[in-house]
C-alpha cells in the first residue's frame, strides 16, 4: 500500500481505539507509519481523513447485514418471508455486538458531533441515503431500484430502529432487545393496526 492507503487504515484503527475527538494527527502517523505532511498532501486535513475513515468503518460494519457467518453474501434459493428476513438480519447485527462494540460507540460519538462540525455533517449526507436503502433491502427485502419511495420510508424506519437498539445495547446489554424481541414487536405493531379501536368509556355496545 502507498501512503494514502496506509493513512486511511491507520485512521480507521485510531478511530476504533481512541474515538474521534481523541485521535490526533500524530496518532494517525504513528499507526500508519507515514508522516504528518502526508495527511495534508493526500487528504487536505486530519478532519477530512477522519471523516472518510469513519465512513469506511461503518461501511465495513454494514456488511454484517448482508453477509453470513462465512463472510460470503447470503443468497437463499427461496427468498425469506419479510419477518424471517427481518429477524435473521437482526440476529447477525446483535450477534456481532461484542466484536463490533467499538463501532457502535464510535457512531454515537460522531452523532454527538454533528451540530458542531458542518464538514462531518456534509460528509455523511450522501452515505446516509445509501445506508437507508441498504437497510430497507437487507432487513425487509425491498429493492430501492424497483420501489425507491417504499425503500426510502422503510429505510428511515429501519435506521431509526437501529439507532434505538444501538443505544439500548450500549446502556445495558442485559435488558436490550433480542432479534426475536424486535420481530415480535414489529408483528405486534402490524397486528395492532388490524384490531378495532376500543369504544369510548360509557358508549353502548
Amino acid at each position: 500500500m502507498g501512503h494514502r492507503e496506509d493513512l486511511l487504515e491507520g485512521a480507521k484503527r485510531c478511530l476504533l481505539e481512541k474515538g474521534y475527538a481523541r485521535t490526533t494527527a500524530r496518532d494517525i502517523v504513528a499507526a500508519s507509519g507515514t508522516n504528518l505532511a502526508s495527511i495534508g498532501y493526500h487528504y487536505g486535513s486530519k478532519e477530512a481523513l477522519l471523516n472518510l475513515a469513519f465512513l469506511k468503518v461503518t461501511e465495513e460494519w454494514g456488511e454484517v447485514l448482508t453477509e453470513g457467518e462465512d463472510g460470503e453474501p447470503d443468497a437463499p434459493e427461496v427468498p425469506a418471508a419479510p419477518l424471517d428476513q427481518f429477524r435473521e438480519t437482526w440476529e447477525r447485527v446483535i450477534g456481532s455486538y461484542e466484536q463490533t462494540r467499538a463501532v457502535w460507540q464510535l457512531q454515537m460519538e460522531v452523532i454527538s458531533r454533528i451540530d458542531s462540525d458542518p464538514g462531518l455533517q456534509k460528509a455523511l449526507a450522501g452515505p446516509q441515503k445509501e445506508g437507508r436503502d441498504g437497510l430497507a433491502e437487507s432487513m425487509l427485502g425491498i429493492d430501492p431500484e424497483t420501489d425507491p419511495e417504499k425503500a426510502r420510508v422503510a429505510g428511515l424506519f429501519c435506521q431509526a430502529l437501529l439507532a434505538g437498539v444501538m443505544v439500548q445495547w450500549l446502556m445495558d446489554s442485559e435488558s436490550a432487545p433480542s432479534a426475536q424481541d424486535l420481530t415480535d414487536g414489529l408483528k405486534a405493531v402490524l397486528e395492532g393496526r388490524t384490531q378495532p379501536a376500543p369504544a369510548p368509556a360509557g358508549t353502548a355496545r
